[in-house]
């Protein structure tokens, strides 16, 4: 990423505390993510792909992960 600042005469907009503060926290989980994601990569990389047997279908993902954002959505009278 860019260490660049922005031209003189376009001054940046700071956040308050609290939305910095859950910026840092967003920028914090998704590095996390990206990490657990680069180390099942390596995994692959170092060992090969694991045994059909041993693997979860991406049906049964998306149909776990459609309920789950289901479950966060508020009900619709």
């Amino acid at each position: 990423m860019s260490e660049q600042r922005a031209p003189a005469d376009h001054a940046r907009q700071q956040l308050e505390p609290a939305a910095a503060d859950a910026v840092r926290a967003y920028a914090a989980q998704t590095r996390e993510k990206a990490d657990q994601f680069a180390a099942v990569l390596e995994d692959i990389a170092a060992n090969g792909l694991p045994a059909v047997e041993d693997c979860t279908p991406w049906e049964e993902l998306r149909e776990t992960h459609l309920a789950r954002l289901a479950a966060q959505r508020p009900a619709v009278a």
